[in-house]
């Protein structure tokens, strides 16, 4: 199920309501981020609420099902299924929202915190700063009310993240601003 609901591709949808084709332009990434700078802020934002829903679903229907770690391997599908969509060719983004979604989903008191980095450094300096702030503050926010073994798995997540900017940087893709 995590799969599938990360294979819908919500940048691709929103930005062709739009006329614009985010494989086309900027650095060709269907994701968040390309849908801010290509569409702005106003037309965007459905973009990042829609990629964050889909992990988010995944997980609270994993931690439904079985508990905190099959919440954990949803969000780990949903992040595979928007890198590699079924219903976009499979090419798809890089999983960061769809990381930010789950992560607030399999840890909120963590993911409120989170929130509340990005948005206190977004307001200093930029949201592009407040993004990264608030992702990498996650897994040192997390250590406070999470078992480490959790904090280990966000580790996996992120890795995830990381591998899919390498394989970009493989094909000749730009990488991607956050």
């Amino acid at each position: 199920m995590g799969y599938l609901l990360g294979s819908v591709p919500v940048a691709l949808l929103v930005a062709r309501r739009y006329g614009v084709d985010l494989r086309r332009t900027g650095d060709g990434n269907p994701g968040a981020w390309n849908a801010l700078e290509q569409l702005g802020w106003r037309r965007a934002w459905p973009v990042f609420v829609g990629d964050a829903a889909k992990a988010a679903l995944a997980a609270v229907i994993g931690l439904t099902l079985g508990g905190w770690w099959v919440g954990w391997a949803g969000v780990a599908a949903a992040m595979a299924g928007h890198a590699f969509p079924l219903f976009a060719h499979f090419r798809g983004g890089k999983a960061v929202m769809c990381f930010v979604g789950g992560g607030i989903a399999l840890s909120p008191p963590a993911g409120a915190a989170a929130l509340v980095v990005c948005a206190t450094v977004s307001a200093a300096t930029s949201f592009k700063w407040g993004a990264r702030a608030g992702i990498f503050a996650y897994p040192v926010l997390q250590l406070a009310v999470d078992p480490v073994t959790h904090v280990m798995a966000t580790g996996v997540l992120m890795t995830m993240i990381g591998a899919l900017f390498g394989l970009d940087r493989l094909r000749g893709r730009a990488p991607q601003a956050a």
